[in-house]
């Protein structure tokens, strides 16, 4: 990727410590017992549940191991990836993705306005999926989105279409287990997830010149519902901890799965879970491999807070907002420098206090 220009280099508050404190305490949670519930020797679906919540409240992200996703699988892909990526970049572009084009290649992303260190392919886990053409609401176009699948390796596609339907599976596992953890039926999510958005994204990270002042994605939180990431044993992702805002590097387990809390569950639950923010730096010496799994609802759908976890004494702390806009809004800022911070959930949040002190309307007030 060349040297670290200016285009990639951190504000000084953001740059990454050369010191790393290690995921002291984010849960690793064994999933086992929803392969074999009646085992005596596992603990029970009701000691899981409690493991889950305490997760999401406490960090917004734990890890999974005897998850149920063959391992066969996860060595398939990532063997193609590295095939993919180690082609000449004129042969990555031919399926570049662009502002028209929502998935293939791409290596000129920006987080916060600042380049990441990275270069990634997209994937949608149907042979098409429908998304808003535009953030603007006057807008009624919904474009199919298409695969673009590379000629090399011929492997690629088959791997990627078989590693997502297995994860897919997991996914489902655990949106029922943390509807329990919130005291709701455990097909609660299920009617969000019929005609479910489901994309996978390869990451590759290539050895950076001066990881001191770049990040292979700059801190952010996950707009979906739902991540599921594997990550290789070089490792660099970091999670801000909740109790003392610190970025806390999560280390590498063998065949074991990160999974996050993203904005739409943090709407869902009416902040009982966060979303929380994450980045992930590089190194000078190793290039480093991962392969997050978003799982969302439908473009149509409409996020607001579940009326079983507002109530009088606890209302409801967000507007509606529509997924597909809100996403497309997002996206723009993958491809270009914006002016200002990208949308954000936090845009939603009811202000009816401030609103009665200084009269000042609220970004969705119409």
């Amino acid at each position: 990727m060349g040297e670290a220009d200016e285009a990639f280099v951190q504000a000084i508050e953001h740059r990454p410590k050369l010191s790393v404190t290690e995921d002291e305490g984010i849960p690793l949670i064994d999933l086992s017992p929803l392969s074999f519930p009646n085992d005596a020797n596992t603990k029970n679906i009701d000691d899981l549940v409690v493991e889950i919540g305490n997760a999401c409240k406490k960090w917004g992200f734990f890890q999974v191991i005897n998850h149920g996703v063959p391992l066969e699988k996860r060595q398939k892909i990532e063997d193609a990836m590295r095939k993919f990526f180690a082609q000449p970049l004129e042969e990555k572009r031919k399926v570049r993705k662009d502002e028209k084009k929502a998935v293939g290649y791409y290596d000129n992303e920006h987080t916060k306005n600042v380049r990441d260190w990275k270069e990634v392919f997209d994937f949608v886990a149907d042979k098409r999926i429908l998304m808003a053409a535009s953030h603007e609401p006057e807008d009624k176009e919904v474009p199919e989105t298409l695969n673009q699948w590379p000629d090399y390796p011929p492997e690629l596609r088959e791997s990627c279409e078989e590693y997502a339907r297995e994860v897919e599976k997991l996914a489902y596992k655990l949106m029922e287990l943390i509807a329990l953890s919130l005291g709701l039926p455990a097909s609660r999510f299920s009617g969000f997830f019929e005609d479910p958005t489901r994309s996978v994204r390869l990451n590759h990270y290539p050895p950076c010149p001066a990881p001191h002042l770049a990040l292979g994605v700059g801190r952010h939180k996950d707009p979906g519902a739902l991540t599921i990431l594997a990550q290789d044993d070089v490792g660099g992702l970091e999670v801000k901890r909740k109790s003392d805002g610190e970025w806390v590097r999560i280390k590498p387990t063998p065949d074991a799965y990160i999974i996050n809390v993203g904005d739409i569950l943090q709407v869902w639950s009416n902040d009982v879970y966060e979303s929380v923010e994450h980045r992930v730096t590089v190194n000078s010496e190793k290039e480093r491999f991962s392969t997050p799994f978003f799982f969302s609802p439908p473009h149509y759908t409409m996020v607001r807070p579940l009326d079983e976890l507002t109530s009088e004494q606890n209302p409801a702390k967000y507007r509606a907002y529509n997924l597909g806009k809100f996403l497309a809004t997002r996206r723009q800022s993958n491809f270009k420098k914006l002016d200002v911070e990208n949308i954000q959930i936090s845009h939603f949040k009811v202000q009816e206090l401030a609103n009665e002190l200084d009269g000042a309307l609220s970004i969705n007030k119409t």
